[in-house]
């Protein structure tokens, strides 16, 4: 992949997934970052210069402030992972237009909380969309009614996965890892639909808000949980991200979004200290805002936002 040096985590797995730890190098790396972003700005003035090669994917956190919102895309095809909380701004459909995209083939509302549905309001009532994958769950609030609406009224298919189930669309191949059967009802951040893209030697884990408990259903099943990249769960919330789910994780890079000085008090000292211990990459959309990512299948770069 021909990004220039600007990489996160370069992932080595013939026999394994092994991985090559960049942590002494990252600030380092950062700098670089810096230097071929205004390379990038410059040679691609006036177009778009995270357009995906043909091997290409391409993840991006998007900035939303206290509440999450992940874009995954190829050259021909799109899944979009929560929207942020309602915004008269419409940031999460500002990107989707500034990024080319006019349909997503998933769209993956984690869990009922407005922080993560209430942006895809006006997603879906303005792009077409294939498929909705949210949990078989409900919440008592305006915003999770007008959510189910904007569904109904535009004839949108809905399906409530469960894990092990396997969603493809062109090069974009994830697996969902949870909820269980079990959190249907119950705790909602525990009842978010967790999910890991693979893409060759390369894997990313999204977690939603999953908290302690959806953490130990998964390490439970005994799934492949390994990721090179892991999407912090709950905007960094201690009340997740636990010793034994990062140990069955194994990542080299952590995204936490999060808004800036938000009254919950996350990212919590204790799971940055967790991620530190183990010497994860932290990358936090509070300090860094939009964070992209892109990989071939053998490695994961970092890339200027746009």
């Amino acid at each position: 992949m021909n990004r220039g040096e600007d990489y996160v985590v370069e992932t080595h797995r013939p026999s394994g997934r092994h991985r090559r730890k960049l942590g002494q190098a990252f600030a380092f790396t950062m700098a670089l970052v810096l230097a071929f972003a205004l390379a990038y700005n410059f040679i691609f003035a006036g177009g778009n210069p995270l357009m995906p090669g043909d091997n290409e994917i391409i993840v991006a956190f998007l900035d939303v402030g206290q509440g999450d919102s992940i874009l995954i895309r190829s050259r021909d095809n799109a899944v979009l992972i929560d929207g942020g909380d309602i915004n008269r701004n419409e940031p999460v459909l500002g990107y989707l237009r500034r990024m080319g995209i006019t349909r997503l083939d998933y769209v993956i509302a984690t869990h009922p909380h407005r922080d993560h549905i209430g942006g895809l309001i006006p997603v879906l009532n303005r792009v077409d969309v294939g498929r909705v994958l949210m949990p078989d769950v409900v919440h008592t609030t305006d915003v999770f009614e007008n959510f189910i609406s904007v569904i109904e009224n535009n004839h949108i298919a809905a399906h409530a996965p469960v894990p092990g189930e396997r969603f493809i669309a062109g090069i974009i191949d994830f697996t969902v890892l949870s909820p269980a059967h079990s959190f249907a009802g119950s705790n909602l951040n525990d009842a978010s639909i967790v999910v890991r893209l693979d893409h060759g030697m390369t894997s990313f884990l999204f977690t939603g808000d999953a908290e302690a408990g959806s953490e130990r259903a998964m390490l439970a099943g005994r799934q492949d949980l390994r990721a090179d990249v892991i999407k912090i769960g709950h905007h960094g919330s201690r009340t997740s991200t636990t010793e034994a789910f990062l140990d069955a994780v194994q990542p080299v890079a952590a995204v936490i979004s999060v808004g800036g000085s938000n009254r919950f008090g996350h990212p919590h000292a204790d799971v940055l200290a967790r991620l530190n211990y183990r010497g994860i990459q932290i990358l936090r959309t509070d300090e860094m805002g939009t964070i992209v990512m892109a990989t071939d299948g053998e490695q994961v770069v970092l890339l200027p936002a746009s």
